[in-house]
């Protein structure tokens, strides 16, 4: 592992103390905004960061910038990778490389109300397919040990297999 891979150990375990010595502590949380404009695109707001958001013209967009599915298959993998690197550190397994790819199938039937309610068509993704390659020194029993802990401990992934609260209000100007 490289040397910024190897000051997780020190993270981990300062926020293990920090969180055993207030719980309230382990809360986190993160915040973005987004401003449309041309016909589908729009400017979302992640801290310090300004993240471009279109679709594809046969979807009514312009085809300048990931589109939001896109961004969710970039945010699951992003996350899948992180979550790999903390915990082979946190469970001591040696990891040379991480890579990882996901495809996803969408029918827009869901998206454009163009399915009748009964036929079962979701308007986000019908299947997600992620495919990890890691390699290193570790038998295959350890990497399965190492999925395993990341299948249960990623943020992303968990958002995608269980259900979120999530609560709309509408503020009219």
């Amino acid at each position: 592992m490289t040397t910024s891979v190897s000051h997780l150990g020190g993270i981990i375990s300062a926020t293990a103390s920090a969180v055993s010595a207030d719980p309230a502590k382990a809360r986190a949380v993160f915040e973005a905004s987004a401003a449309a404009h041309d016909a589908v695109a729009s400017t979302v707001t992640l801290g310090q960061y300004h993240v471009q958001v279109d679709e594809p013209p046969p979807l009514g967009g312009e085809g300048k910038a990931p589109n939001p599915v896109e961004y969710y298959l970039a945010s699951l993998l992003s996350c899948q990778i992180v979550t790999w690197r903390f915990w082979a550190e946190k469970l001591g397994i040696a990891v040379d490389d991480i890579t990882a790819h996901a495809e996803g199938d969408l029918d827009v039937r869901g998206f454009f109300g163009l399915a009748e309610s009964d036929d079962g068509v979701r308007a986000g993704f019908q299947e997600v397919r992620v495919v990890v390659r890691v390699s290193g020194p570790e038998t295959p029993e350890r990497y399965r040990e190492l999925q395993d802990a990341v299948d249960a401990h990623c943020p992303v992934l968990d958002l995608t297999r269980n259900p979120t609260p999530v609560v709309t209000r509408v503020e009219l100007a």
